[in-house]
């Protein structure tokens, strides 16, 4: 079994497993609201011959339609039930809306809509839905987990659990709730026990406010952080981290 993972950045990564290709939270410009990308741009190779993007909640650095236009409007977008009216006025072609525990098919994987502990509404006037991760299964068990802090239903949530896209930080120099930090991060991988894990959500974003030429800690610390707890909370988890613009092939 292989599947091959691309970190676009933030929440955005590439799953290309048996012979379909997936992208998540496509975040793909330099500049969003406040927020200025830190990290190079996706490379090309990346957003070519994607079959689906799954989106886990509204945030706007995860829903992010300019980015979901770039793609293209005839590519089906999997969310969670209440954001697809939102696609649909921009008339989006193939639009799938998940509560949590729904399986959609998508060429040879079944995608699971799974829990989070987030809150995914757009503002507080937007469109509202409940925030989900997405369990990929196919010859490997992939779990992307969106944005999320620990939640107890964790503990096996998907069996057989190959790989764990975890996010470890956010976009900024502090963390509000319903996030994971390396602490937090690392015992979620003990409770899902996968064999491997990659750290997402990091190294991309940092507000305006702060000089990119100054390389705030928060984009370049986490991992190291993460890989410290790791060896803590779950050792026999594999880890392999991966910079922004970065792939790997891995056999699990």
């Amino acid at each position: 079994m292989a599947v091959r993972i691309g970190y676009v950045g933030h929440g955005t990564v590439l799953i290309d497993l048996d012979g379909v290709r997936l992208l998540t939270d496509p975040l793909l410009r330099r500049r969003v609201a406040h927020l200025r990308r830190a990290a190079p741009p996706a490379p090309a190779d990346f957003l070519r011959g994607i079959d689906a993007v799954l989106v886990s909640h509204a945030h706007y650095d995860h829903l992010d339609l300019p980015s979901l236009e770039r793609l293209g409007k005839s590519l089906p977008v999997v969310l969670p039930r209440g954001l697809g009216g939102l696609l649909r006025k921009r008339r989006f072609e193939h639009v799938t809306e998940v509560d949590v525990g729904d399986d959609v098919r998508i060429g040879a994987l079944t995608v699971r809509a799974t829990p989070a502990d987030h809150a995914g509404s757009r503002g507080p006037f937007g469109a509202r839905a409940t925030a989900i991760g997405f369990a990929v299964l196919g010859s490997a068990h992939v779990y992307f987990a969106g944005d999320t802090g620990l939640f107890p239903e964790m503990e096996g949530l998907v069996e057989s659990l190959d790989l764990a896209l975890l996010p470890i930080w956010g976009w900024g120099p502090s963390l509000g709730p319903g996030h994971l930090d390396p602490p937090g991060a690392a015992q979620a991988a003990r409770l899902l026990a996968p064999r491997a894990v990659i750290p997402i959500h990091w190294g991309t974003y940092a507000p305006l406010t702060h000089g990119l030429w100054r390389s705030p800690a928060f984009l370049r610390s986490p991992p190291t952080l993460f890989a410290a707890e790791l060896a803590t909370a779950a050792p026999d988890v594999s880890l392999q981290v991966l910079q922004p613009g970065e792939s790997v092939e891995l056999s699990i």
